[in-house]
């Protein structure tokens, strides 16, 4: 109960957390292969290479079509075709996971301020918040670009600690991949790791998350909760 009493603001991954864009990315990563004539990709595949930004993921694309490691320049001229493609296909399939939109506007009455630390690029990041109306509830919005590193490396959120004058107890990350729960263990944070999203087949309890929710309605109980201990005390 003690790390949740002290939590005053959360910060949540975007993809396979609150939104399952993965629908999006597969049709993007299959164009971008047929475009280049090799052979395409199943949507599954897709979803266990997400997670590490978008130039990653279209690296392990083209390593698994060719059967080899992908060169600088092939790697650069398929970036351009897929960030094109992506635009093209984005919103159109993607889903907000169950309770989310819920549960982010109880966290706001609640006064938690909220943050984005995504690895996506941060010109998609902001189109699909909006598509799905949930941007107005975040203060900070962070994507892969947004900072010269991004996660598992914890500068997004040593970033938000210090933009918003917290102590690493008072901050809680919200993520499904093992580079959500390394960025919160290297800034020093609370971490809540969720079973459904993207984390290379990998359960993410293997991380260490201080909690492991498989519904994003647990976030609520979980700090409801501590909220009620607290006013007891």
């Amino acid at each position: 109960m003690s790390c949740w009493k002290n939590i005053k603001a959360i910060a949540f991954d975007l993809d396979g957390t609150l939104i399952d864009s993965v629908p999006d990315l597969a049709a993007a990563t299959q164009a971008t292969l047929e475009e280049l004539g090799l052979a395409s990709c199943s949507q599954e595949q897709v979803r266990g290479w997400v997670g590490n930004g978008a130039q990653v993921l279209m690296s392990r694309a083209l390593s698994f079509a060719l059967d080899r490691e992908v060169e600088s320049e092939e790697l650069e001229n398929a970036m351009s075709r897929f960030m094109h493609h992506y635009q093209v296909h984005l919103q159109q399939h993607s889903l907000l996971y169950p309770g989310v939109k819920e549960s982010l506007a109880q966290l706001a009455q609640l006064g938690f301020p909220l943050a984005i630390v995504t690895n996506k690029p941060h010109k998609f990041t902001l189109p699909l918040l909006e598509a799905f109306r949930i941007r107005d509830y975040f203060s900070t919005i962070l994507g892969g670009d947004s900072l010269a590193k991004m996660k598992p490396d914890p500068m997004p959120l040593t970033h938000i600690l210090a933009d918003w004058q917290l102590e690493q107890s008072e901050l809680l990350m919200v993520g499904d991949s093992k580079n959500d729960i390394l960025a919160a263990k290297a800034a020093g944070i609370t971490s809540i790791g969720l079973t459904y999203g993207y984390n290379y087949g990998e359960d993410i309890g293997l991380s260490g998350p201080n909690a492991v929710c498989e519904q994003f309605s647990e976030i609520m109980t979980l700090l409801k909760s501590s909220l009620k201990a607290t006013e007891q005390e």
